[in-house]
């Protein structure tokens, strides 16, 4: 991998130097200056930044163990120590102003062949909305609903809570609601326009996720952020807020829109599954699975590639039928309604000229029908 020169040397200056209150603020500023995504540290590695999807190192010292700690520590709370101490990794936020502007970052600390190691995720100060993130118009419709549960889908680092957030703020933009948000950590801040808002970070603001959203449905919430739902409990208490008359916004790791009935389902025994199935099918209206790729477009750095599914007659149907394998070839079909699948969406965005054709050949779950999609064959 080729370096990138950094920005500030690793030289301690006092604290409000330079605005600085932590010396590993220096490496946040790095990233900032140089547009990254995120910064790596690992033990006796040079501090490695993602710019543009791709990892590149810093011309900056290799930083040891005892030298990692010295920079980390001071950014975590006593309780954040100590979940680190017994668990080997922790989450949280972490906030440092450069050049006059107040920026955040998703901190994972980790613990890896014995030694501390880091991973920050810049946090975007500003939400653009779905035409500044490239978004499919249809999920709009998705933010005007009254109650239901709406997913993002995707692997770690695909855009699902850029996504969400747009949502959201298209929400506080447009009417007088009240959103609750459940994070851990905290992401975006939003700033409150029409809609009251309140942003609830678990170990900080609540002991944990379940007091957190038992308390949640005496607050009086219209729309509730529950963040990843990534196991039994979370699902169940998230389905109850939404069958009770809240919209319920959540994430989960999962390859397509389709698969996430699966995921969902794998959490639970079989033989709950019947009605995890009704649950789904009667509560859940839309599932968007996101993958992130490189953007050709001048100013843009990445793009989102997305499948977009809404629970209509036949999706509930498949879902209450076990008929999961169906679900696919109906999003595709449903173009017109407003759905769509990866291939359409890889499509649309060589269309406007936004992604390399040969990079979203690399990544088409079909490469012979994005061939034909390019041709006018088999995309409604």
């Amino acid at each position: 991998m080729s370096t990138i020169d950094s920005a500030p040397s690793d030289v301690a200056k006092p604290v409000g130097a330079n605005g600085y209150k932590h010396e590993i603020d220096r490496l946040f500023e790095a990233l900032v200056k140089l547009s990254g995504s995120d910064l790596h540290l690992k033990a006796d590695q040079p501090p490695i930044i993602r710019v543009k999807g791709t990892l590149q190192p810093l011309k900056h010292p290799k930083i040891d163990d005892a030298r990692m700690r010295q920079l980390c520590t001071p950014i975590m709370s006593e309780r954040q120590r100590r979940i680190f101490e017994e668990e080997g990794g922790v989450d949280f936020a972490h906030t440092c102003v450069v050049d006059g502007v107040k920026w955040r970052f998703r901190v994972n600390l980790l613990t890896q062949q014995g030694a501390m190691g880091m991973v920050a995720r810049r946090v975007n100060n500003t939400i653009p909305d779905f035409k500044g993130l490239f978004l499919p118009e249809s999920i709009e419709r998705l933010c005007v609903l009254d109650q239901g549960m709406v997913l993002l889908a995707g692997v770690t680092g695909s855009g699902k809570s850029t996504t969400i957030g747009s949502m959201l703020n298209y929400i506080n933009r447009t009417y007088r609601k009240h959103i609750l948000t459940l994070e851990d950590p905290i992401e975006f801040v939003f700033t409150e326009d029409k809609c009251l808002i309140n942003q609830r970070e678990i170990g900080a603001d609540v002991k944990n996720f379940e007091i957190g959203m038992k308390h949640a449905v005496r607050e009086d919430p219209d729309i509730i952020l529950v963040g990843e739902l990534r196991d039994v409990e979370t699902f169940k208490t998230a389905i109850h807020a939404a069958e009770t008359g809240h919209l319920v916004f959540g994430t989960i790791h999962a390859a397509s829109a389709s698969s996430c009935i699966g995921r969902i389902l794998d959490l639970f025994p079989q033989e709950e599954h019947a009605s995890i199935r009704s649950a789904i099918a009667f509560n859940m209206k839309g599932i968007i699975a996101q993958k992130l790729l490189k953007s050709i477009k001048p100013g843009v750095s990445r793009v989102p590639v997305c499948e977009v599914m809404f629970f209509d007659v036949l999706v509930r149907k498949y879902v209450l039928e076990e008929q999961d394998h169906l679900i696919a070839d109906h999003i595709k079909k449903s173009f017109r309604d407003g759905m769509q699948d990866f291939t359409q969406s890889l499509k649309s965005l060589i269309d406007q000229q936004l992604i390399d054709r040969n990079d979203a050949m690399e990544i088409a779950p079909n490469r012979e029908a994005l061939e034909m999609a390019l041709k006018g064959i088999g995309v409604s």
